[in-house]
């Protein structure tokens, strides 16, 4: 059951320029996916030569996470992330406004029965992903299957805000802003689902740095404080799309014996399972993020 929002859209000229770019993209949507799939290769390669400075930082994460490739390898691996970008474009859009009628041919789910197994205990569940270019599709290709609720940034055009709001309507059980500890608490003492990504470097909030990839990452100890303050399993969520265009989405059994009394031992034990998750479909995983962009030493990683 997806939430109610009835919010009125923001009319003021000066969010005119917003709407033609939500009116594109609502149209690009429409697109059928084989088209979209072949344009997203093309725009992926653009914005490779484009966005200068993320094509740099991609490529140093790329550098720091797997030492064992060579030059080659490494930037064929960069090529195949902004490929994912790209269609990544078209998949949002879908997934906010479109149908996604062909991405349910062929879809491949598992494990639904942890979370089915925790919900029969009476207990909500956090379900923890990473930033994959998959993400939006995915999860409203999870919601067909359970009722998940969204944690989200904010967005800072009133416009886009409403439009994405709008279109997640369709889908999803509830959205939260970031900041909104206790509504999500509440969601989840009820019994609630909460999608939830915690692998992105914080520019505040409780924090540690674990590994990822072999490199100290700053990582949010939320998943510890959410499942501590509303006694919910922790459910990782894995979610792909396969090289024959399908997509697969898998949740795993739940944590044993989280949260823990060690913090710190959780959060490196949730971003450890989002390592497993982007090596097995490396090209997907969000590498233009500065994902370490502070060093316990201080240091400077990226240019």
């Amino acid at each position: 059951m997806s939430f109610t929002f009835d919010a009125p859209p923001p009319r003021s000229p000066r969010h005119w320029p917003t709407w033609l770019g939500i009116g594109a993209l609502t149209l690009l949507a429409r697109l059928p996916w084989p088209l979209q799939r072949a344009l997203g290769g093309a725009i992926g390669n653009i914005l490779r030569w484009t966005l200068r400075d993320r094509r740099r930082v991609a490529a140093r994460n790329l550098e720091l996470c797997f030492p064992e490739l060579d030059a080659d390898a490494r930037d064929a691996l960069l090529r195949r992330h902004f490929a994912a970008l790209g269609i990544a474009l078209f998949e949002f859009g879908r997934a906010w406004w479109g149908s996604v009628a062909p991405q349910r041919l062929g879809l491949v789910v598992e494990g639904v029965e942890h979370i089915e197994r925790a919900r029969a205990a009476g207990r909500g569940v956090i379900v923890v992903s990473g930033h994959f270019t998959t993400l939006e599709m995915c999860a409203r290709l999870a919601c067909d299957h359970v009722p998940l609720a969204g944690m989200y940034r904010p967005y800072p055009q009133p416009a886009m805000e409403w439009a994405v709001l709008r279109g997640r309507s369709r889908y999803a059980a509830g959205m939260f802003a970031k900041d909104d500890v206790r509504g999500v608490a509440r969601h989840l003492k009820r019994g609630g689902l909460l999608w939830y990504a915690p692998d992105q470097d914080p520019s505040k909030g409780d924090s540690a740095f674990v590994p990822f990839f072999g490199q100290p990452a700053k990582s949010l100890k939320s998943t510890h404080q959410l499942a501590r303050l509303s006694g919910a399993a922790v459910v990782m969520f894995q979610h792909f799309r396969r090289d024959d265009g399908g997509y697969t989405l898998r949740f795993w059994p739940a944590f044993d014996a989280f949260p823990s009394d060690d913090a710190d031992a959780d959060t490196a034990r949730v971003i450890a399972a989002i390592e497993t998750m982007a090596r097995e479909a490396p090209e997907q995983y969000l590498w233009i993020h500065r994902r370490f962009k502070r060093r316990p030493d201080g240091g400077r990683v990226y240019d």
